[in-house]
């Protein structure tokens, strides 16, 4: 049984900075042990240039391009940015399935919501142009997420690591949008994910780790990767009622078909 981690981060710097044994030797391991594809998610030009420098070194690893909300503060020159981010996705070569990992932030009290919205609303455009699809950062940001999306029916995506409502989940889902949980799902608090895990059709739902962050239980706190998704698939079977192997099959076969691998 293998697992398809739809969410990573392995250019992070905890990676280098906590493991003996170096990340290449990780995801080689893992990707012959226990994960069938991992997805690699770039936050900025910077991020996604590290992201396909790692991808390009392992088959079974993909990226996705893209500027995250927070990452915003740290630009200057959007047109040139997302001229970057529109030659990296281009080039067949960077293995590149997703714009990601883009949307909205609102978790701290200083964020510049107008400067976030703008990059948002320019990604969202060229993922129309390009007909590629997106994954999307949602922290506190809800209402205005769902708008952004109603804003342009042509372009399909992910919400990542869902937190939103069933109703919004349901809406997603209504108009071909796929939902994600992470290590969140896992948690003792976890209530609402799992009432929305609980009702979502089984093929709209990916997993994913959004390593190195957000363990799952019982790891929670320590350096996540994808050898963890066995944790958050368990749960997600258990709420489903069907065995580990399939779930696992399932969420495969979903992120598999969304990212055209």
């Amino acid at each position: 049984m293998k697992y398809f981690d739809s969410h990573a981060h392995y250019y992070d710097e905890r990676f280098s900075e906590e493991l003996t044994e170096g990340v290449d030797n990780l995801i080689d391991t893992l990707l012959t042990e226990k994960v069938s594809y991992i997805v690699n998610i770039g936050t900025s030009p910077e991020t996604s240039r590290q992201a396909i420098e790692q991808a390009k070194k392992h088959k079974n690893m993909y990226t996705a391009i893209g500027i995250h909300p927070s990452d915003t503060r740290f630009l200057s020159d959007m047109e040139s940015e997302l001229n970057e981010i529109r030659e990296m996705i281009l080039d067949k070569s960077n293995k590149c399935v997703c714009i990601g990992e883009i949307g909205l932030d609102y978790h701290y009290p200083d964020t510049d919501k107008e400067r976030q919205m703008r990059y948002f609303e320019a990604q969202m455009k060229m993922a129309e142009e390009l007909n590629i699809p997106v994954c999307i950062h949602d922290r506190e940001s809800h209402a205005d997420v769902m708008e952004v999306i109603r804003r342009h029916p042509g372009v399909k995506g992910v919400l990542h690591s869902f937190s939103g409502s069933r109703e919004m989940a349901e809406e997603l889902v209504k108009s071909g949008w796929m939902i994600s949980f992470s290590g969140t799902l896992t948690f003792t608090n976890a209530r609402k994910p799992k009432e929305v895990a609980a009702v979502l059709p089984r093929h709209s739902v990916m997993i994913e780790t959004d390593c190195p962050y957000l363990a799952p239980h019982p790891k929670r706190g320590s350096l996540n990767h994808s050898g963890n998704l066995e944790y958050t698939n368990a749960v997600l079977a258990s709420i489903w009622g069907i065995t580990p192997e399939e779930c696992a099959e399932i969420t495969e076969n979903n992120a598999k078909r969304f990212f055209g691998i």
